[in-house]
């Protein structure tokens, strides 16, 4: 009952993601964002890329992935990692036509498969060839790769999580779930979990089910200690700790979250 559940819920996810009700219309202010291509089998992939300049040091990658319906511009403005983050390469991938029963079953917008081995791995595989790349051409520390994203992102980072744990250094899903299908294959990474009490595109419930697998995967203390606004830290003594990140509104990137997203990220390094 709880797969077909997550199923459903999932089909209703990112819809509001592609409209950014409080974002003005116009193009984002992408400042230094520069458009990029991957060839990944017979299909060109894109995203936008922040790259500072090299200073001599390794630097740490972002992933941020857009919602259903959703595009790479808007994640970058919702989240601007790379304003928060100028240090880091950022990069906002653009997903490709995905169907979903219900709102979108001709698949006329965009989105990420939604647990490992659907649409044959194709955001897998674009992930990988983004990374390959990155890593070859942008002086990538591959100690510290993350990733996050909202709604649909934020499931197919848990996605990440289960197919590409060996890469990622932590995770900051928003608005998302674990997949049951892939609940088997999660390894213990740190975790920042941003939910909205009020969700009804992935309901609260959902997601709490979600941070209760993350603690128990991670081992963590069952009680958490206060950390920032509406955070809470669970640590481990033999684990990666979990953070999560209640708000009171409902299916959106709250405010202050893209900068907690940052601070947690800069202490998490994969060993």
């Amino acid at each position: 009952m709880f797969l077909r559940s997550a199923v459903m819920t999932f089909t209703l996810v990112g819809l509001v993601t592609g409209s950014f009700a409080a974002q003005p219309e116009g193009k984002a202010d992408n400042g230094r964002l520069k458009s990029r291509t991957w060839k990944v089998g017979d299909v060109t992939r894109e995203a936008l890329v922040y790259a500072p300049a090299v200073t001599g040091t390794k630097r740490p990658l972002v992933f941020v992935f857009h919602g259903h319906g959703g595009k790479s511009e808007l994640s970058a403005r919702s989240f601007a990692i790379h304003k928060h983050w100028p240090e880091a390469v950022c990069v906002y991938p653009q997903g490709l036509p995905t169907a979903v029963p219900v709102l979108d079953p001709m698949g006329r917008l965009p989105g990420w498969q939604k647990f490992v081995g659907d649409q044959k791995d194709r955001d897998l595989e674009f992930f990988d060839a983004m990374l390959k790349s990155l890593v070859a051409e942008e002086s990538i520390d591959e100690k510290r790769v993350y990733s996050t994203g909202h709604s649909n992102g934020g499931f197919f980072t848990y996605v990440l999580c289960a197919a590409r744990h060996d890469k990622l250094a932590a995770a900051a899903p928003v608005a998302g779930a674990i997949n049951p299908r892939d609940a088997m294959n999660m390894k213990p990474l740190p975790v920042l979990h941003v939910a909205g009490e009020k969700d009804k595109i992935v309901p609260f419930a959902t997601q709490e089910k979600t941070m209760d697998q993350l603690r128990k995967l991670n081992k963590c203390d069952e009680k958490g200690k206060e950390a920032g606004r509406y955070c809470t830290q669970y640590t481990s003594t033999n684990g990666p700790p979990v953070v999560t990140f209640i708000h009171p509104g409902a299916h959106n990137v709250p405010a202050g979250a893209p900068e907690r997203i940052v601070e947690f990220l800069k202490l998490q390094t994969r060993k």
